[in-house]
């Protein structure tokens, strides 16, 4: 029988159960003719923690299925749009958003409430309610199961606590139970998931976020499935929903301890139907491409000569004034480059680098640097970490590319950091931008990137990250490796901090705004952007994003 070419067995197909998961929109098509019944799992997005002092935890998506034992739904020939709802953002100083609903069919779950935080103190509803903030006003949880559905959606979040030297959020409410009160000793817990194996083994999904608290080291725990824990004075930020479980942001600890609003997790939505999938083994694809997101050994079974690209983590921003960090260093060979020659039955250990934590708020004068990223390696291929972007005063780290510096004392120029350190021919990275503080004052600098140098902090400086480089390695054209945008400045409220470069590059925060700079994206080794002060508050800088390995072949 003529299978076009593709060399293998030739095989009757049989029918399998057809499992489909969404972690992001997209249209499910009914693989046979005729009704057919699906089981399905609908979570949507989790609530973004509050932004306060002793902020409440974000709830859970919502939280519906039919696995096991429910009604499964029954679906006709065609396609179906699917909506995977994203997590809400944290916003700082405020009640976080609410997340948005996931969609199947005639099946909608509700986005998770926010967690209250500064003025807007009451959780909000959604399919799990968001908790409390902490302060002297009345307050309430956001409810859960809203609006109502059978069997419900989620639960109600958690009550904050504050008198007597205790000042705690409540947890953001979950799938299975809810939201845990603020105790003397940390912020609440965020309410339990649940666990589901409709993809083939259990998964927990729907976790609320924990409550931040002002004074103590305790945080608040996140929700199994997903929460995340809330944050705990300067001892722990909140940390953000797992994407795609639906978990709750956790509740922050403020801005004046570095403590930046926590985003909720992602939705998702698995379809299974039964005997749907055609199945016919023995075919085999005629080029392999690996993708490394993370740590691995890869061993080739023949000798063979690989196109590569490798991305080392993103630098932090820093905090006050601060400037972006840096990209992380870019080496490829795609397209036309010297590929590498790969011994056979050898193993090759990667390395993916960790971007750099943004720089703190903790401590007086409120001022520190990120952290440079860390260096992604692939055989004889070492691509070094972004560095740091600093802080009020600082010149800029060497890296990748460089980190941009922080504005200087009047009169004073600060250089960036110097990129494409240590030396590799192509340059792996550029420069960061330097930085004064001549009136009209300056802000940030930004990160340098893998095609361009930051932008100076001015005056008339660009304050934006450095270009990151495009590359179709994967397949279709993806850009990595863009700078951290410098902040908007100092004495310049309003200022617009700088955009991130092409490849990941976190925007940093508007001047005199005490706002954090924006992360740099992970997997494109991008730099975080820097924060700015506002009075006696200040921002922390965004973290950068760690790397990324593609190792490209043709199967000999």
């Amino acid at each position: 029988m003529s299978n076009g070419g593709i060399i293998g067995p030739v095989n009757d197909p049989t029918l399998a159960d057809l499992t489909t998961t969404f972690t992001a929109s997209g249209t499910y098509s009914n693989p046979l003719q005729g009704p057919l019944q699906a089981d399905y799992l609908v979570v949507a997005g989790g609530g973004g923690g509050g932004g306060s002092s002793h902020a409440g935890g974000g709830g859970a998506g919502g939280y519906r299925t039919s696995f096991p034992g429910g009604t499964k739904l029954t679906l006709s020939c065609g396609s179906y749009p699917v909506t995977v709802g994203g997590g809400g953002a944290g916003i700082s100083p405020s009640a976080g958003a609410s997340g948005s609903p996931s969609i199947f069919s005639t099946i909608t779950s509700t986005g998770g409430g926010g967690g209250g935080g500064d003025a807007s103190i009451n959780g909000n509803p959604g399919g799990s309610g968001g908790g409390a903030s902490a302060t002297p006003a009345p307050n309430s949880v956001g409810s859960g199961n809203s609006p109502p559905t059978s069997p419900p959606q989620g639960n109600n979040g958690g009550q904050d606590i504050y008198g007597g030297g205790n000042f705690e959020g409540g947890g953001g409410g979950g799938a299975s139970a809810v939201g845990g009160d603020g105790t003397g000793s940390g912020g609440g817990v965020g309410g339990a998931g649940s666990a589901n194996s409709i993809s083939g083994s259990p998964v927990s999904y729907a976790g609320g976020g924990g409550g931040g608290n002002y004074g103590k080291t305790t945080s608040g725990p996140g929700g199994t499935g997903g929460g995340g824990r809330g944050a705990a004075g300067c001892s722990f930020a909140a940390d953000s929903g797992t994407a795609n479980t639906g978990g709750g942001g956790g509740g922050t600890a403020g801005a004046l301890f570095g403590s930046p609003a926590a985003a909720g997790g992602s939705g998702i939505v698995i379809i299974k139907q039964y005997s749907a999938n055609r199945v016919a083994p023995g075919v085999w694809s005629l080029q392999c491409q690996y993708n490394f997101k993370k740590q691995g050994t890869w061993t080739p079974s023949a000798p063979f000569d690989v196109d590569y690209l490798v991305v080392a983590g993103g630098g932090g921003g820093g905090s006050r004034h601060a400037g972006g960090g840096g990209a992380g260093g870019y080496r490829s060979s795609f397209p036309g480059g010297t590929k590498l020659s790969l011994a056979v039955d050898t193993s090759f250990p990667i390395t993916v680098g960790g971007g750099g934590a943004g720089g703190t708020t903790c401590g007086s004068p409120n001022n520190n640097p990120g952290a440079s990223g860390s260096d992604s390696v692939f055989s004889t291929i070492t691509s070094a970490g972004g560095g740091a972007g600093t802080t009020y005063c600082t010149a800029g780290v060497a890296g990748g590319s460089g980190g941009g510096s922080g504005c200087g004392d009047s009169g004073t120029t600060k250089a960036g950091g110097t990129g494409n350190s240590p030396p590799v021919n192509p340059p792996q990275g550029n420069p960061g931008g330097s930085s004064s503080n001549s009136p009209p004052y300056s802000g940030g600098a930004g990160g340098g990137g893998a095609s361009a140098a930051g932008g100076d902090g001015g005056p008339g400086g660009t304050l934006a990250g450095g270009t990151g480089s495009a590359n179709s390695i994967s397949g279709s054209p993806v850009n990595y490796a863009g700078g951290g945008g410098g902040n908007g400045g100092y004495n310049r409220p309003g200022t617009a901090g700088g955009t991130g470069g092409a490849g990941g590059g976190g925007a940093g925060a508007t001047g005199q705004s005490g706002n954090n700079g924006t992360a740099g994206t992970n997997n494109t080794g991008g730099g975080g952007g820097g924060g700015a002060t506002t009075g006696g508050d200040s921002g922390a800088g965004g973290a950068g994003g760690k790397g990324i390995v593609i190792i490209r072949y043709k199967f000999q």
